[in-house]
């Protein structure tokens, strides 16, 4: 077992490793996708409810609970929004900020915390399936453009990494945790 001061698991046990080698595109970067959305999930483990919802790097609203609400904004939108071609669907979280998600209801409670975290898994479920059944050559309409989901997938796994950043600082600054 290989196991380094301040990582969140044993490198043996890190979910993001041991897939081997991809080949392809299609899971080189599924492959990206799948191993950030399992660092949000790490940066978040073991945190009480108030500390997923702390705003830990001032001045800045931001809390890793308001990242897991806006990443199932960013699931739902690019998945039921652009790539089904759901552009009147409603985009989650709208009406309760001009924000993208990253606000917080009122009371945060370990409800609002599995609440969060269920419509946030349920979206990349989702995602998955509507992207196993796209060809990446598909053009979908993103604004006046069409664009290919390639394009799509290669945006959400950038917008995960950002955030994924922003979750390494938002974890150190609750509790000093570093690493992974």
């Amino acid at each position: 077992m290989t196991s380094h001061r301040g990582m969140f698991v044993p490198t043996d046990q890190d979910p993001r490793l041991g897939g081997g080698a991809t080949r392809g595109e299609r899971a080189c970067v599924e492959g990206y996708l799948e191993a950030y959305r399992h660092t949000i999930v790490l940066k978040c483990e073991g945190l009480t409810p108030a500390q997923l919802a702390h705003a830990s790097v001032p001045p800045s609203a931001m809390s890793l609970l308001g990242l897991v609400r806006h990443l199932a904004r960013v699931e739902h939108h690019w998945a039921r929004r652009v790539i089904e071609g759901g552009a009147d669907l409603r985009r989650l979280f709208d009406g309760e900020a001009a924000d993208a998600g990253f606000s917080l209801p009122t009371e945060v409670d370990q409800a609002s915390v599995d609440e969060a975290f269920a419509l946030w898994r349920a979206e990349s479920a989702h995602t998955d399936e509507v992207l196993a059944a796209a060809s990446y050559d598909d053009l979908v309409a993103v604004g006046d453009e069409q664009v290919e989901v390639r394009d799509v997938v290669v945006h959400l796994v950038e917008e995960y990494a950002r955030h994924a950043g922003h979750a390494d600082l938002l974890r150190e600054c609750l509790d000093g945790r570093t690493g992974q």
